[in-house]
């Protein structure tokens, strides 16, 4: 190896990093060549520069960065690449890993051995500690336990400032019903019809918006509603698809009527199909006559909020429930990239219909 590959795996290996890929300017990196060696142009340096970078390419050390930017030089590089991970000398003790292996699958770490440090073995380490005793362990929230091995509750959740903790179930093949692990359903506020009891509950009707929470439970009370259901549940927004599974901790099992009403756009239809998906045991449909309502207040549609998902699927599987007709409106205010939101439906509209 000549003294000029040699100066360059160095400098990629000073800026190398374990968990993040680093960006480098290739003009930048031959003029600290230039600078450090004085025979550089004498040696034919550049051609010595282009092969070891093209032999750091060829082992995955450098990535080019393909945007039609080049260095200027013949023959020519791209000016820009990523600087992969630095791979980590193994520090686990293979010995160690075998004792555990009747539990874990180390594949991962074999495969990528710069997560095998010191704080991820401490954490295996506090698993299998766990799962020894594991059948007289009692079933706790997601939080609890993570804060029990490894150190903070979030570990497994907040992917920001705990990144290691993404994944790393998946590393040690272990589930969370090893773990003994419960995702408890968020609490969501309700309205129970006055004078009905919680065994009196039927027909429940889930709003998306926090205003038409409020409308709903006035017209419940004047018994103008439709369907007339005897709990309201207010959605807020895409939480209900996380909180949908607390209403079977509060209410005893049955045959329940879920209706569903939601904005008439992108984001309320896959709120709607994604709960039907999820709990397909229960019998969850969009409340039409409300949504029917709210396709007469056409005038007052504004524009699809930005960034919302277009997901063709949720699309089509909500227009199906409709009329030819009906269909033909939905599928223009798609096309126009317009809504209706659920606001359109006030005390003052609804009498509308009365």
């Amino acid at each position: 190896m000549n003294i000029i590959e040699t100066r360059v795996r160095g400098f990629i290996a000073d800026i190398q990093h374990p968990k993040q890929k680093k960006k480098i300017n290739i003009n930048d990196l031959e003029f600290q060549l230039r600078r450090l060696l004085d025979n550089y142009f004498e040696m034919d340096g550049y051609s010595h520069f282009y092969a070891a970078v093209q032999n750091l390419q060829e082992e995955g050390i450098l990535i080019p960065i393909q945007n039609n930017q080049y260095n200027g030089r013949t023959p020519g590089l791209p000016l820009y690449y990523w600087v992969n991970l630095k791979v980590r000398e193994a520090k686990w003790d293979r010995l160690e890993m075998m004792k555990l292996s009747d539990v874990f699958d180390f594949s991962f770490y074999e495969r990528h051995p710069e997560w095998q440090t010191e704080e991820e073995w401490t954490r295996i380490r506090n698993v299998y500690m766990f799962l020894q005793s594991s059948q007289e362990r009692a079933i706790v929230s997601l939080e609890e336990r993570s804060l029990e091995l490894f150190g903070h509750e979030k570990f497994l959740m907040d992917v920001d400032r705990f990144p290691e903790g993404k994944g790393f179930l998946s590393r040690i093949g272990v589930s969370e019903e090893q773990l003994k692990i419960v995702k408890y359903g968020e609490p969501f506020v309700f309205w129970m019809k006055q004078g009905k009891e919680i065994k009196d509950i039927q027909r429940v009707l889930i709003v998306e918006n926090l205003s038409f929470f409020h409308t709903s439970i006035q017209l419940l009370e004047d018994n103008q509603l439709d369907y007339e259901p005897q709990l309201i549940i207010y959605g807020e927004g895409a939480k209900i698809e996380r909180s949908f599974s607390f209403f079977f901790r509060m209410f005893p099992p049955k045959p329940y009527l879920f209706y569903y009403a939601g904005d008439l756009d992108a984001a309320g239809y896959g709120i709607l199909i994604r709960l039907m998906d999820k709990y397909k045991d229960c019998c969850i449909q969009p409340a039409l006559k409300i949504y029917r309502k709210m396709m007469e207040c056409l005038e007052q549609g504004n524009d699809q909020k930005g960034g919302q998902l277009q997901n063709l699927r949720y699309r089509d599987a909500f227009f199906g429930w409709f009329t030819e007709e009906e269909q033909a409106l939905l599928q223009q205010l798609w096309e126009e990239n317009k809504r209706i939101p659920q606001e359109v439906l006030t005390i003052e509209t609804w009498r509308r219909w009365m």
